[in-house]
């Protein structure tokens, strides 16, 4: 199997302000050349896309190909889960958004210290053993967004879980909020096979600042500074597979000529990859991934990740009146909230996989920028 996953969260738009937009032609033609190419990996999850990616997968993927082309990965949205008979609801959903019988592996979605207690409360763990039973599901595990600490006690008190999927990412690599080092050391302790998310860290490892730029191309002139992140997930010992969120065909052909015969960092690039996680370290001001979880329900209708971007290319390029320009742009017609306009529900920061103050970063964005 090749290491280079179809994430299905950043998919192609129509309309860029409409993450439900997606673009299904060009969906169309990114999964027929991922798998004319030998990729088989495609991952997706209830909400992603405003609860639309599934249905676009079934339409691009599964009508399109023989199941057995390819490999399916949906996730149970542990957090919408308030009674038992929930999952077998949700699970039932999704199989028919999907279109398909079975998922080759199912995951409990965005576990940590309090959805693992939900999770065992009402039954998760033992209703993705049935699943597995009834020949609904092929591979089952989680993914994970907390401390190492917490997967170490998961993974012993669930030791049927086959897989973990992690954020991993060379920015994140020692990280104390995140521990993507830390984690990953936890799996392979377990011996879980890793599955790695937000390698690019929602795209903020693809526009690194200039200096860092120039170390790599100094030590590889052909490769894109995107193709550092992959790789460097990709050659941890476990990693079975690595997961990219695509939003054009471009990113599509730059991923796989690159993982189509993947080689392993040398130690040159190891040394680079250092260096430069230093001079990014220096300039990143909030760990946005851009997931958009927190975007989902805000009262406000305030593009947090948008907002969140612009701050941190600021601080990258110190660039005060570029921000203030996209900020302008963002907010003019008036159909996107103000980050002024946060009324301190907190219900973003529940949602957050990295733990982010929102409340007090989008107070300092307004403050920066309007």
């Amino acid at each position: 199997m090749k290491k280079l996953g179809f994430g299905l969260m950043r998919l192609p738009l129509l309309q860029p302000e409409d993450v439900t937009s997606i673009d299904e032609a060009q969906l169309c033609r990114m999964v027929d050349r991922f798998l004319a190419e030998g990729f088989t990996y495609f991952d997706t999850a209830y909400p992603y896309h405003k609860q639309t990616s599934e249905g676009a997968i079934k339409r691009a993927l599964v009508e399109r190909h023989p199941r057995e082309s390819f490999l399916l990965a949906d996730k149970m949205p542990t957090y919408l889960v308030e009674k038992e008979e929930d999952y077998p609801r949700y699970f039932k959903e999704q199989q028919e958004r999907c279109g398909v019988e079975y998922f080759d592996y199912y995951l409990l979605h965005t576990l940590d210290r309090d959805l693992y207690e939900k999770t065992k409360k009402f039954g998760g763990f033992a209703f993705v053993k049935k699943m597995k039973e009834e020949g609904k599901v092929r591979k089952m595990g989680f993914s994970f967004h907390d401390t190492a600490d917490v997967l170490d006690k998961i993974l012993t008190e669930q030791p049927e879980m086959e897989f973990v999927q992690l954020q991993i990412n060379y920015i994140d690599w020692e990280s104390e909020k995140v521990q993507s080092r830390k984690c990953y050391e936890v799996a392979r302790k377990h011996g879980k096979p890793v599955i790695v998310m937000e390698p690019i860290r929602g795209g903020a490892l693809a526009n690194v600042p200039e200096e860092a730029e120039k170390k790599m191309k100094k030590v590889q002139p052909e490769l894109s500074v995107p193709s550092w992140a992959v790789r460097f997930a990709a050659s941890l010992d476990g990693v079975f597979m690595v997961l990219s969120g695509m939003s054009n065909e471009e990113q599509l052909l730059d991923n796989m000529s690159y993982m189509k015969d993947f080689a392993p960092l040398s130690e040159e690039e190891k040394k680079t990859v250092n260096e430069v996680t230093e001079i990014i370290r220096s300039t990143i001001t909030i760990p946005c991934t851009s997931c958009r979880y927190c975007v989902d329900g805000c009262p406000q209708n305030i593009p947090i990740p948008e907002y969140f971007a612009l701050m941190n290319r600021m601080e990258q390029t110190r660039d005060k009146d570029e921000a203030k320009k996209g900020y302008k742009k963002l907010t003019e017609d008036g159909s996107r909230g103000k980050a002024s306009g946060c009324i301190g529900c907190r219900q973003c920061e529940e949602r957050c996989p990295q733990h982010i103050d929102i409340t007090g970063w989008l107070d300092k964005t307004a403050k920066a920028l309007e």
